[in-house]
């Protein structure tokens, strides 16, 4: 079988669909092709806002090989660079902090304001002299990466190539519109992160649905049973689960997180937790939310960044400070369980075999809706190059 039909046997109907063949999770040539046609041609989440913390704050992130640097200017506002110096390449920010008066390269001291522009080329014209006709400073800023800012997840579309952010994802803003409003960190011990030997689509397909709950999350499978779940299914756009039963920690006294404000009866005992393409894992429920962001290692090594947050921030509310903790213990907890079957299924892609496997059309409807929306992503960038 070919690759068109291969992916064309990942995009037919749930009920007679293959999975994505081995390759896509173990052949470094189709990681590299991924990495351009699903990766870098849609929204992907390389970060949080809350690790650029106010005006002049810079960090730099690796994202599959690209330097980049986010920076919050003047105004509040966070933009997204190439993290590389536009006279040889030198890679400006090494590690994140505030910038002193403006972002410099260290190689040549060439300065870029907080907004890209270059600002200052010392000596460019020879010495003591710091300009040069054929130097257009207006021309050569930082290269701008277009970015988008939801739920505090920092979104790029690197290949520039994506409709506008609001276009792509407003069936999901929609949904969840009773949540746009602040989100508070819950503090250095709600954030952590897993190093995970998988491939990142399996831990999108495993966060997609409910199936496995009772086997591999007993815990919380014994009040938000497999029964007390739906599927979240918009083809093209988003998947995953939600729940009927979603039961609030309580701490001393009864003691509760504030609730997100306005929110509907809906949310009373239900939380959703969706899968954002290509590798943005998010879930609210009335009193906190969290968010996940895959970052694609190499085809079998993902590291996932979790952070949870709040309707309220620490400061207002200390008393919480043992819960919050909790909370997040509790969360790591159900996520680490999910280590051993991502890990187990990327041993298992090794099996020559297998031919990508099949899916229960009632329970794994919300995978297939990822593996087809990654298959046509594939398809669309192979048409094209043949075109």
């Amino acid at each position: 079988m070919n690759k068109h039909d291969k992916l064309a046997a990942v995009m037919a109907p749930v009920s007679t669909a293959n999975g994505l063949p081995n390759e896509h999770y173990i052949d470094p040539s189709v990681f590299q092709e991924e990495k351009h046609a699903v990766l870098f041609a849609n929204w992907a989440g390389i970060g949080f806002g809350k690790d650029v913390p106010e005006p002049g704050y810079a960090k730099p992130v690796e994202f599959l090989g690209m330097p980049l640097v986010m920076v919050r200017d003047t105004t509040g506002e966070l933009g997204v660079f190439q993290n590389t110096c536009r006279h040889r390449g030198m890679i400006l920010v090494e590690k994140p902090g505030k910038i002193r008066g403006a972002i410099r390269c260290p190689y040549h001291s060439w300065c870029y304001g907080l907004d890209g522009r270059l600002v200052s080329t010392p000596h460019v014209g020879g010495p003591g002299q710091n300009k040069h006709d054929d130097i257009r400073l207006d021309e050569l800023g930082l290269v701008r990466i277009r970015s988008y800012v939801w739920r505090d997840v920092v979104f790029v579309n690197i290949g520039g190539g994506a409709p506008d952010f609001e276009e792509v994802h407003a069936g999901l803003l929609q949904r969840w519109t009773e949540f746009d409003q602040p989100l508070h960190s819950g503090g250095a011990a709600s954030g952590f992160k897993l190093e995970v030997k998988t491939n990142w689509k399996l831990a999108v397909e495993n966060y997609c649905e409910s199936y496995h709950l009772p086997w591999v999350h007993p815990g919380l499978n014994s009040y938000s049973r497999l029964e007390d779940h739906y599927n979240i299914e918009e083809p093209g756009q988003y998947s995953g689960q939600g729940t009927l039963v979603y039961r609030q920690l309580q701490g001393d006294g009864g003691a509760v997180f504030p609730d997100f404000g306005g929110l509907s009866s809906q949310w009373d005992e239900g939380g959703e937790y969706v899968a954002i393409y290509p590798n943005v894992l998010l879930g609210v429920q009335r009193d906190h939310a969290f968010a996940i962001v895959l970052e694609p290692v190499d085809c079998e090594h993902t590291v996932e960044h979790i952070e949870l947050y709040y309707a309220k921030t620490s400061a207002e509310t200390p008393e919480l400070e043992d819960l919050r903790n909790e909370n997040a213990k509790l969360w790591q907890t159900v996520f680490e369980e999910d280590v051993f079957v991502v890990e187990g299924m990327q041993r298992g892609r090794h099996g020559m075999l297998f031919d990508g496997g099949r899916f229960s059309p009632a329970m794994d409807g919300p995978t297939h809706c990822f593996h087809h929306w990654v298959a046509s992503q594939l398809d669309k960038a192979r048409t094209a190059e043949t075109a």
